[in-house]
């Protein structure tokens, strides 16, 4: 299956803010305790409702009833039009995302809805909840920006979105909106996921999702689960017995830290870029004022045609700056995204893994009572000890098959990642050089131009 990108007429000083999508928040995650750090007298039951109760998994479409990529199919998403509704700090901005498809599971071909941004974080948390213990990779949301958005709530009401200073945060974030829900399709189950088929089909508001605010009361519960997290990740070391993963996780790790070093080298490029912009107006300027007190008339002519020429350069050297910064630094930003969910599941596998070794510890303190009874005689604990050694028995099993469900999905999605990556990368690094490229000639063919006017200096 393919999902498509919208086509854009483009010269060549245009971005594609998409990072060439191919034609085609933080979630509260449940606490797992490690081997040993639970007592007896604890409910020991509620630590695996949500690891093996199949309705706390959600709608989930069963794997052969998923659409495979055959290239039959198609979906094109447009996240367009921000558009601020209401006034002051109550206000926020609203996003049309229009669909393009021919999936048959969709109701209709094409439709358009609005939605804000707690919408898109809000689809993003469903679907960690249903998909990430599973092993599948989740498109991170772009992440909350309060000064921006502020800026936002407290401009005036205009017919275009922001005001001269914050109408580029605005574009970003639009763009980056339109990349989550971009690669969102691209997953043959996450597109096909009734929470996610509501989000753009829906003509109706969606619920309004409370825990997406940075300072609400679910955000303060999911920094404390957030550290904990952490200090879980820090803290148990799993005896790995596949050495794929081992492999892996290092892979990842490499990836990660060398991915991170070329996107602030980017951002470091982005502000020289603009710099050099702006000294290359500030030369442009200062020509232009030489040729008005130059008595020598053919070099009077011939600075202004320098001035004409810096100037034209310097809108090129901004260009050039969004280019880098649309083309390949976002691109790359949203792949350091990725590699932190990728990471996520990893530690969701390791969070199987105690709850499985949990289990066995439980099942063998359960038989160590049984066998304690039955040197004693007891005869009227016997029953209730057999059927704790057998209830544990059930959850070792389920366990068990558990890690290695998402161990299987996690080779899975991960081989379907290495491809749609390889293919990623490709696709906006030629994009990036035919971009520079252009502007290079363009550069040229200004000062080809203006050659003439310094060589009639007499």
């Amino acid at each position: 299956m393919e999902v498509e990108s919208p086509e854009h007429t483009r010269d060549f000083a245009e971005v594609d803010i998409n990072n060439g999508a191919p034609s085609g928040s933080e979630d509260e995650e449940e606490e797992v305790p490690a081997p040993g750090s639970v007592t007896l007298d604890r409910n020991e039951s509620d630590l695996f409702v949500s690891a093996l109760s199949p309705s706390s998994m959600g709608d989930i479409h069963p794997l052969q009833e998923v659409l495979t990529d055959d290239g039959d199919y198609f979906i094109s998403i447009v996240v367009s039009d921000p558009q601020k509704i209401g006034d002051g700090m109550g206000s926020y901005l609203a996003y049309k995302v229009t669909t393009k498809t021919n999936i048959p599971k969709f109701k209709r071909s094409e439709f358009s809805t609005l939605r804000r941004f707690s919408d898109f974080l809000g689809i993003h948390d469903l679907l960690v909840g249903k998909y990430m213990r599973l092993g599948r990779i989740i498109p991170p949301a772009p992440s909350k920006n309060i000064i921006g958005s502020t800026k936002v709530k407290i401009s005036p009401q205009q017919s275009e979105p922001g005001t001269p200073m914050n109408q580029e945060w605005v574009e970003i974030r639009r763009a980056a909106l339109e990349r989550f829900v971009h690669r969102t399709a691209q997953h043959p189950v996450l597109r096909v996921d009734l929470d996610f088929m509501n989000f753009l089909e829906s003509d109706q508001e969606l619920p309004r999702s409370v825990n997406t605010s940075a300072l609400s009361g679910a955000g303060v519960i999911r920094l404390f689960n957030k550290v904990g997290e952490t200090v879980n990740k820090i803290t148990y070391k799993m005896d790995e017995n596949d050495p794929w993963f081992d492999d892996k996780i290092t892979e990842v790790e490499s990836l990660d830290a060398n991915l991170q070093k070329l996107h602030n080298a980017m951002k470091s490029l982005v502000t020289s870029r603009r710099e050099l912009s702006l000294l290359t107006g500030l030369v442009a300027k200062s020509a232009a004022m030489l040729s008005t007190c130059e008595e020598h008339t053919g070099l009077s002519r011939a600075l202004s045609n320098l001035a004409d020429v810096e100037e034209k350069i310097e809108l090129l050297r901004s260009e050039q700056a969004n280019s880098d910064f649309f083309i390949l630094a976002e691109f790359i930003k949203d792949y350091l995204g990725l590699f932190g969910a990728i990471k996520c599941i990893f530690h969701e596998r390791v969070k199987a893994f105690q709850n499985w070794q949990y289990a066995q510890m439980q099942l063998s303190k359960r038989r160590e009572n049984r066998g304690r009874f039955e040197l004693a005689n007891r005869a009227d604990k016997l029953d209730q000890a057999q059927q704790e050694v057998d209830e544990w028995q059930g959850k070792v099993q389920r366990c068990q098959q558990q890690f290695d469900d998402i161990s299987a999905e996690i080779k899975r999605e991960m081989e379907r990642f290495e491809l749609t990556r390889v293919k990623d990368f490709k696709v906006n690094i030629i994009k990036y050089i035919e971009d520079q490229m252009a502007h290079q000639q363009q550069i040229v063919s200004y000062w080809e131009a203006f050659a003439p006017f310094a060589r009639e200096i007499v």
